[in-house]
């Protein structure tokens, strides 16, 4: 009897909308596919429910049901189709994703456009990279470090006081070493907020991992390595907490770290409370600016969507390794003028970070205005104070 019913079902019309699900569907399923899914629409054995990528704009349909022998069949087939969706909707997206993305970074922070920029870098830099960001307290870093290590696939976030309970290196609990901050980020980004806080016996981790991608514990009869192969993306305040005067030499002396710290990060910025001016200009900004809440299913696009980019390995022409150097090479010039001296790491970083832009739209080319971008963030860093 059950059968016959079935059959008398697929005589029936699909609504306007299952055409238009079913439509939509074809575009990545075959024909054999698309029959049988109009068939089990047909009677009543599953449905359609909406996929909306807001970020991308765009929205699709999947599949689902309220049938147990059909549960495996539509979990299959979303799987299937969520691939092929991504796949066209991330090359749509490519040609709006620095804006896009860029607009779910701590979005409640108004300014900051460079440090952003930098920050949206190296979610897409596959080599380490690793930025700072010096200066006053209640500038908004704290909120910048959240997003990033939200948004990022693998990621860590703690104190570098290790007050959150879990240390750079590792945590203990009684008997058990597990992986601190810096290993629980393996293969990620490792978000550290009051770096200055840092412990002194922290600190050879934190070189560990910056530079060779491991750490190690060594107490106690326990020898234990941990891998850690991240990029730091970690803020910090100045000595007295707050940056005071305008000369370079005072202001140099109230830095947190030493220079062979500082020299490890490819990027710093130093970041001051705004003046009256600018204080002006950020709150008519929010009261002009309506601000969307970011939803999770957004979230979730830009990881995937990072993880795509991935596969892509960037190539930056000859021309533009000579164009980088000798900008580079200028800013060595002026040394003397910045907050931090200018190192062959800047290059490296330079690098990483055109290739990053270029990633970031799914190109496999390095082209000029990749390196226009770094030009300017790297300026705005130097030149912030």
């Amino acid at each position: 009897m059950g059968r016959f019913v079935d059959t008398l079902k697929l005589l029936k019309s699909l609504t306007s909308d299952e055409s238009s699900a079913l439509d939509t569907l074809s575009r990545f399923l075959d024909s054999k596919e698309i029959k049988k899914i109009r068939s089990l629409v047909k009677q009543g054995k599953i449905s359609f429910k909406p996929y909306t990528l807001s970020l991308a704009e765009s929205s699709y349909s999947l599949l689902r049901s309220d049938y147990k022998e059909q549960k495996s069949y539509v979990e299959s087939m979303n799987s299937r189709l969520k691939k092929q969706i991504n796949k066209k909707a991330f090359h749509d997206f490519s040609k709006h994703a620095p804006e896009k993305i860029k607009s779910v970074i701590a979005p409640h922070i108004v300014g900051f456009d460079s440090v952003k920029r930098a920050v949206l870098l190296q979610l897409f830099a596959l080599d380490k990279l690793h930025v700072l960001m010096l200066g006053d307290p209640g500038t908004g870093k704290t909120e910048i470090l959240r997003s990033a290590s939200d948004i990022y696939p693998i990621s860590s976030f703690g104190l570098g006081s290790g007050t959150s309970s879990a240390g750079l290196s590792v945590t203990v609990k009684g008997k058990d070493i597990m992986p601190g901050l810096l290993p629980m980020a393996d293969g990620g980004l490792a978000c550290i907020d009051e770096l200055n806080l840092m412990k002194k016996d922290e600190m050879a981790s934190l070189y560990n991992a910056m530079e060779k991608g491991f750490v190690t514990y060594d107490k106690g009869g326990d020898h234990l390595k941990f891998n850690a192969r991240i990029s730091v993306l970690a803020t910090a305040n100045p000595k007295k907490d707050k940056f005071s005067g305008k000369n370079l030499s005072e202001l140099k002396k109230q830095l947190p770290f030493d220079s062979a710290l500082l020299s490890r990060f490819h990027l710093i910025f130093f970041v001051l409370r705004p003046d009256v001016d600018e204080f002006r200009r950020i709150a008519r900004s929010i009261i002009k600016d309506e601000r969307k809440e970011i939803n999770q299913g957004d979230i979730e696009f830009i990881r995937d969507y990072i993880k795509h980019s991935e596969s892509i390995d960037v190539v930056i022409p000859s021309s533009m390794e000579h164009q980088i150097v000798d900008f580079v090479a200028d800013l060595k010039k002026n040394e003397d003028t910045f907050m931090v001296e200018v190192s062959p790491r800047m290059v490296t970083g330079f690098v990483r970070m055109a290739k990053a832009a270029a990633r970031m739209e799914l190109r496999g080319m390095v082209e000029q205005k990749d390196v226009n971008i770094v030009k300017n963030i790297v300026r705005e860093s130097l030149e912030a104070i």
